[in-house]
């Protein structure tokens, strides 16, 4: 069964008018694959996948898969409706993705035992390994350990991306060892390779992906003074990235670094001309342009 250790980017989604700008999509991609990095993301929060169509979904997953043929995608997954999610999923594995990203159901908040029983369903009709989306802020739902424990039981539930808020929770996944834990929240990222974790899933390593990929690296090789070194030449960007609603400040980062033009979905905003000059003047401290 795949590990997911290391640095994965949930991809943005470009956009020009309204519609999806594919070839700044497979060029980001390709960037982003060349740059050290263990895999990519498509369709998750920073993807804006509650903005995109089912079928504009599926077009980006295959438009990532073709800019980078080899590399490991996810497809993210949520749904709070079960035939529905079961049939998105037989989609999905058509093609050949690396995992499911899939958070709880959303809205409809349901009891620790209907959330083991949705992870149950997904994974027996799943075929690839399954990341659970554990993100409560967003869900409406906080899961409990006891719940996550059960979960992982599944063979096909191999990773969290840890968005729980929680250190205690975070700590005892490590020490279960069931899960190959992710860090969710960016500016967590070396505490939780620090204290075991296998990596993250971090939207603001678009910017210097070189970087953020070295920082498991530097962990895992006991060069704690490096990876601090460069976690803290990271950090304030990793800020600004969330200093408004994600992924606002990033497409802002990508277009003054010209990869894509700055434009999302209603209601989600553009980042303001004030974050942006603070960015522009991040991006230079980090040699980004």
């Amino acid at each position: 069964m795949t590990r997911f250790t290391g640095i994965w980017v949930p991809l943005v989604t470009p956009f020009h008018n309204g519609e999806i700008d594919f070839p700044a999509l497979k060029a980001t991609a390709r960037k982003l694959s060349g740059a050290g990095i263990s895999g990519l993301v498509t369709c998750a929060t920073t993807g804006e996948a509650a903005a995109l169509s089912e079928d504009e979904q599926f077009a980006v997953l295959d438009a990532v898969i073709e800019a980078v043929p080899g590399e490991p995608v996810v497809m993210g997954l949520c749904d709070n409706n079960m035939q529905s999610l079961l049939s998105r999923l037989k989609r999905i594995q058509e093609r050949s993705v690396a995992g499911l990203l899939v958070t709880p159901p959303y809205y409809i908040r349901p009891s620790q035992a209907g959330l083991i029983e949705y992870f149950k369903v997904l994974a027996d009709a799943a075929s690839v390994p399954v990341i659970i989306y554990n993100i409560p802020y967003r869900t409406g739902v906080v899961m409990d350990l006891e719940t996550l424990r059960a979960i992982a039981q599944h063979e096909r539930i191999v990773a969290i991306k840890d968005c729980g808020g929680s250190l205690a929770l975070t700590m005892q996944l490590i020490a279960d060892g069931d899960l190959d834990v992710l860090a969710g929240e960016d500016q967590q990222i070396l505490s939780t390779l620090c204290l075991g974790g296998s990596g993250a899933i971090a939207a603001s390593a678009h910017i210097r992906p070189d970087l953020f990929a070295r920082l498991p690296q530097l962990v895992n090789e006991s060069r704690l003074d490096e990876a601090r070194e460069i976690f803290y030449r990271l950090l304030p960007m990793i800020h600004l990235a969330f200093d408004e609603p994600n992924p606002g400040p990033v497409k802002a980062a990508l277009a003054i670094m010209k990869q894509m033009r700055d434009e999302l979905r209603s209601p989600m905003q553009a980042a303001s001309s004030e974050l942006r000059e603070v960015l522009r003047k991040e991006l230079g401290r980090l040699d980004c342009i």
